[in-house]
């Protein structure tokens, strides 16, 4: 495996990490953007914070699982 699958997997983890820690902790800039506002409409806000928090669990294990198999 070269340097650019690292590199993808590794934004796999950061963006992951991110994502989890936008919606455990209720970040606002996070779930004002145009892209969470569609889920903050849909679902609510708690909603979208699990929804992200899963997103982000399976961005981590995505890049996990790159990394390490």
């Amino acid at each position: 495996m070269g340097i650019p699958e690292y590199f993808l997997f590794g934004i796999f983890v950061f963006l992951g990490i991110v994502s989890v820690t936008a919606a455990v902790f209720n970040i606002d800039w996070y779930f004002q953007t145009a892209g969470a506002s569609f889920f903050v409409r849909r679902w609510g806000r708690e909603g979208a914070r699990f929804f992200y928090a899963i997103l982000g669990a399976a961005l981590i294990g995505c890049g996990l699982s790159g990394l390490l198999f």
